[in-house]
């Protein structure tokens, strides 16, 4: 098997939960398409198979230092007081919830790897293919989908384990991944390969 890293990404309360603050968009989305379901299921197989499983996660300290004002995104979380480091809103979903040697990579910005421990731990596991999924799929998964390719590592997006605000931005999203990667159902993936 490749050496694998499984990104499950801004699976937080505050965007995939039900009573969560974005529970009539990303929530309605992410019920609708099974994502915290398929996600589990391909969490524990990955874990099976031997892959490194890490969870990235957007968040900001409690006065929003990090958060730049001018971004149209990130001024909406503190203008709602969500993505707040340490409180229940930032938590990886219950359905998801890490093991204690999985990674925590935390980010400021949409990307997973901009100013994040992402690269460090991709060097020093030695990681050739990088698995992600996550919320939205037009914003996380697509970035780090670019720049995961950008850095030679082969990339798969699991297509049922990701959602957008929308459907259509969801399938906007994937046409365009698919350039960068390989866009498969989570249930097709081999892990062993």
């Amino acid at each position: 098997m490749k050496k694998t890293l499984f990104l499950v990404m801004d699976m937080m309360n505050d965007l995939v939960a039900e009573d969560g603050f974005n529970a009539q968009t990303y929530g309605t989305q992410v019920k609708e398409r099974n994502v915290l379901d398929n996600t589990a299921k391909a969490i524990a197989t990955a874990r099976t198979a031997g892959a490194l499983i890490g969870y990235v996660r957007v968040g900001f300290s409690a006065d929003y230092r990090e958060a730049p004002a001018a971004s149209p995104i990130f001024s909406g979380a503190r203008k709602n007081g969500i993505f707040q480091l340490g409180t229940w809103g930032s938590e990886v979903h219950a359905a998801l919830a890490p093991d204690p040697q999985d990674f925590d990579v935390i980010k400021h910005r949409v990307s997973p790897f901009y100013g994040t421990s992402l690269e460090p731990i991709l060097r020093a596991n030695a990681v050739e293919r990088i698995v992600m999924c996550g919320v939205s799929t037009n914003g996380v998964v697509h970035s780090g989908a670019r720049e995961a390719h950008d850095r030679d590592y082969e990339v798969v997006v699991l297509e049922d384990c990701c959602a957008g605000v929308t459907p259509d931005e969801h399938l906007h999203a994937v046409a365009c991944m698919g350039r960068y990667g390989s866009i498969v159902d989570s249930t097709d993936f081999d892990w062993q390969a």
